[in-house]
């Protein structure tokens, strides 16, 4: 595959993971997005994504040469397969804000030549390759299928191992035609070695992802629900789960996720609406999406309510306690603050008269402030200074090595645990040193 030349259009988390990723295995990749200055960073050799090893990669690519990036469309001409890998957001009804999309199609279109493939990466709802993407590509004067191949093969990353799921995942594509299906499954078999899974229409493998997001926002609400259940009992949630999960059921066994504070990032918060909305444009009622999402969306401010009432049991009052949020992302391991629950809850506490103090080191404090509306702390020291709270929710790497028994907090302490899902000998530990312990579910 090296002399294969890849274009990508959009230069956003999805793009400069698999811009970065292709380059990295040989491929030129000649990467293009409207915003100079993500542009201007790419090709200095930096990005702004706090993925695992995404900046040596990026940085790697660059300096090869393999990987260059512009804000100008017509240098995908010269690519063999050109990948559109925009945002695709929902609007608050659910229907899809296509604004990108259409932007990023209008533009390609016309700068297509004969012989190209195009395969769309975002995430849509079903027939959106057909019915949207086709026509603004063919407005350039090419005709799809005759002139250059559509096909659909959607993104299934996981922020945080977003590079090692590229290059062992299966890849899902579904073509306009049978020979854009072959064609797209060729491409991804030899760039990167991983398994192919055709479908018989780009509509097919629309939906593959959009289910595999659905599922995943289900099951995190029956965690959810779990959790809450198992709370009424004093029972641990994990060891439930632990014990769930050893049914075999059909080709594998019960596989009920972790319970949180919730559920956040540009995917779940999204498709199950998408999905949703889909049907309910073809006359069907889905029950099962809206659940979901009303599940999820309801534990942030659960959580602030637990946290709340293990003060009050302790004797102490919110309003005007110090409480620490360690960790602001929306999952482990990120510096992803969209849609992330933390937000919410963060505003719960406040609204009860909290003195909440924030700290990430994985997220900038710009986009802290913009986010949430106040300066972080610049040091772990800082963030936990007298708190009576000290609340992880998102553990990330440099989380797991403090060292609790230093920390300069308020005698009796509550650890909340949103998402570091402590073993029971860390809890143990906590206890000893004098601190209370509370988990969603635990």
């Amino acid at each position: 595959m090296s002399e294969v030349t890849v274009g990508v259009l959009g230069l956003g988390y999805v793009g400069q993971c698999v811009a970065a990723t292709l380059a990295d295995r040989g491929m030129r990749v000649r990467a293009v997005d409207i915003d100079e200055q993500v542009v201007a960073e790419l090709n200095e050799g930096y990005s702004r994504f706090a993925e695992t090893a995404l900046l040596d990669r990026v940085a790697r690519s660059v300096q090869s040469g393999r990987l260059t990036a512009s804000v100008r469309a017509e240098d995908l001409t010269d690519t063999d397969v050109v990948l559109i890998a925009v945002g695709t957001p929902v609007r608050p009804d659910g229907t899809l804000d296509d604004t990108q999309l259409r932007g990023a199609c209008t533009t390609l279109g016309q700068h297509l030549r004969p012989g190209q493939l195009v395969l769309l990466k975002s995430t849509v709802p079903p027939g959106t390759t057909r019915r949207l993407v086709r026509p603004l590509l063919e407005a350039g004067g090419l005709t799809a299928g005759t002139d250059f191949d559509l096909a659909m093969t959607p993104e299934r990353l996981a922020e945080g191992n977003a590079l090692a799921d590229l290059e062992s995942i299966p890849m899902i594509v579904g073509g306009l035609t049978p020979r854009a299906t072959r064609a797209a499954a060729t491409f991804w078999h030899d760039a990167l070695g991983v398994q192919v899974i055709e479908q018989d229409s780009p509509e097919a493998a629309e939906i593959a992802k959009l289910a595999d997001n659905w599922w995943i926002d289900l099951n995190i609400a029956l965690a959810n629900e779990l959790a809450r259940f198992c709370a009424l009992y004093e029972v641990d949630v994990l060891d439930v789960i632990s014990a769930a999960n050893t049914l075999a059921k059909g080709g594998g066994t019960v596989n009920i996720l972790l319970p949180s504070i919730g559920v956040g990032g540009s995917c779940l918060t999204k498709d199950p609406w998408m999905v949703h909305r889909s049907a309910a444009d073809h006359g069907l009622e889905l029950r099962t999406p809206a659940v979901g999402r009303q599940v999820n969306a309801e534990m942030p401010g659960w959580t602030a309510r637990l946290l709340i009432d293990e003060l009050a049991a302790a004797g102490r009052q919110v309003a005007g306690a110090r409480i620490a949020v360690l960790g602001l992302a929306f999952k482990n391991d990120t510096g992803d603050l969209r849609s992330t629950p933390v937000q919410p809850l963060v505003a719960e506490l406040q609204r009860a008269g909290a003195e909440v103090s924030l700290y990430d080191p994985l997220i900038d404090e710009a986009r802290i402030k913009e986010t949430f509306g106040v300066r972080p702390a610049s040091s772990l020291t800082e963030a936990v200074q007298d708190a009576v709270c000290v609340a992880v929710l998102a553990y990330h790497r440099p989380f797991r090595d403090i060292d609790f028994a230093a920390l300069p907090v308020a005698p009796s302490c509550l650890v909340l645990d949103g998402r570091a899902y402590f073993p029971k000998e860390t809890v143990v530990r906590l206890r000893e040193l004098g601190y209370r312990y509370r988990g969603v579910g635990r």
